[in-house]
């Protein structure tokens, strides 16, 4: 029997906080839906706390393992393996928020033609402080949503807080190349080509870590500019929004600026907004990013 929806954890080495999330969906569970995890090669003791949640869950819980690939390869599994109309990716160390699992049922049942869904979430930081993110409702039309979401920073969305049809899926997934920023391509794609709403009600508590992997300046320089063309491929996005393509180049570099100059990497961080200078000589104007790289030229310039 095809479930309406499947929940998918992929897990790496989070064996501490993985518990967390696994029970806060299986808590929810329903006939017609399903809690998969796939064990992404982890080499902590994953693998024995998933058996223990297995033991404890029993065929509330799936569970598959593979070699590690990376979040994208990881999330690419669990499309293969999961039975649901609809997939939500939950990370390992996050967890679902109360009733998020009979919110999204409902609303799907009542809105047939919906193919991607964004609810909103609240941010846990290291120190406790919580902050509930709602969705802005979305625009008339694929290319103001698309912008909105790349560019004025105005249509949050997070794994764990969206819903995502399968259909998505058939021409594109998640790109393996990416260890990290591979969901950003994949949202774009769902803005512009699938029929999108937005639901007023907190889907996942989402916990903030110093050592996310989008505060990693090696993954995040290894991704570099590659994603601005994965994002705007022409195979997938058209032309009608191809406009947003340097914009979205302007606020690639400064935020690897950004990233650089958190990790000590002033050199980099220089180049990269200088780049973004040239492009666009507005950005001086960006405070928040100007002052990184004024701060990163006085620390070559002093050391």
């Amino acid at each position: 029997m095809q479930k309406k929806l499947s929940v998918v954890i992929p897990a790496y080495n989070y064996s501490s906080l993985l518990p967390r999330a696994v029970e806060s969906v299986a808590s929810q569970l329903n006939a017609l839906t399903e809690l998969i995890v796939v064990n992404d090669g982890s080499t902590d003791d994953t693998a024995e706390v998933l058996n223990s949640l297995k033991a404890k869950l029993a065929d509330k819980l799936t569970i598959f393992s593979k070699q590690n690939g990376g979040l994208a390869s990881t999330r690419n599994f669990g499309i293969a393996h999961a039975k649901g109309e609809f997939i939500v990716f939950l990370d390992a160390d996050d967890e679902m928020h109360p009733e998020a699992i009979s919110n999204i049922c409902n609303f799907l049942n009542n809105n047939s033609s919906i193919q991607f869904l964004i609810g909103g979430h609240y941010s846990i930081t290291s120190n406790g402080k919580k902050k509930l993110h709602s969705p802005n409702a979305l625009a008339n039309s694929a290319y103001d949503n698309v912008k909105g979401y790349l560019i004025d920073k105005s249509l949050s969305i997070s794994n764990g807080a969206c819903v995502m049809h399968r259909d998505i899926f058939k021409q594109y997934q998640y790109p393996e190349r990416f260890r990290n920023s591979e969901d950003i391509s994949m949202f774009a794609y769902s803005l512009a080509n699938f029929n999108c709403a937005t639901m007023d009600v907190a889907l996942a508590n989402i916990y903030k870590h110093d050592d996310s992997l989008r505060h990693n300046a090696n993954y995040a320089e290894s991704v570099g500019l590659q994603l601005v063309d994965e994002v705007f491929d022409t195979s997938r996005i058209a032309e009608s929004i191809q406009s947003l393509k340097k914009p979205f180049l302007v606020q690639r570099l400064l935020s690897l600026s950004r990233v650089c100059h958190e990790n000590n990497r002033h050199a980099q961080c220089i180049t990269f907004f200088k780049q973004a200078l040239k492009l666009d000589w507005r950005v001086i104007f960006k405070w928040s990013y100007s002052k990184k790289c004024m701060r990163s030229l006085i620390k070559t310039a002093t050391a």
